[in-house]
């Protein structure tokens, strides 16, 4: 079930996101569901992305009329895994395969597990979304 293929929209989202902020973007991942871009940034770029006071994700977001999510970039699943959950205590990350299909197991600190899944499953959501298209996952589970 991959779709790592990188779409025109996509590509035309990253032109605008790297012109505008400097920052440099490995990927923009379109959630239609949520009406939101994720850009994931070299390791280093997050605060220049984000901008002053989160400057550049306000322009953005008027500019693209979507919500904007940027997530620093990890070419490993475990690194990736803590970058999207970033403020939540990660206890551990197991990645499992199951009837052919990649599942990727969290554990986390209890009182961060609302956290975690995030107001209405956004950050689960959202941790789904870019881990199916980098890594071919197909299930997240918080623990």
């Amino acid at each position: 079930m991959s779709e790592d293929r990188i779409t025109v929209d996509e590509l035309r989202y990253l032109s605008v996101f790297q012109n505008f902020t400097e920052a440099v973007a490995y990927r923009c991942i379109i959630d239609e569901e949520g009406n939101r871009l994720i850009f994931l940034v070299n390791k280093g770029d997050l605060g220049k992305a984000i901008g002053k006071a989160g400057k550049n994700v306000k322009m953005l977001s008027k500019i693209f009329n979507k919500s904007i999510e940027i997530v620093e970039y990890s070419d490993d699943i475990d690194g990736m895994v803590k970058n999207l959950f970033s403020g939540v205590k990660i206890l551990g990350i197991d990645v499992v395969t199951r009837g052919g299909e990649k599942q990727v197991i969290v554990k986390v600190a209890e009182e961060d597990k609302g956290k975690a899944i995030g107001r209405e499953g956004r950050n689960i959501k959202r941790a789904r979304l870019v881990l199916s298209k980098l890594f071919n996952v197909s299930k997240i589970i918080i623990r």
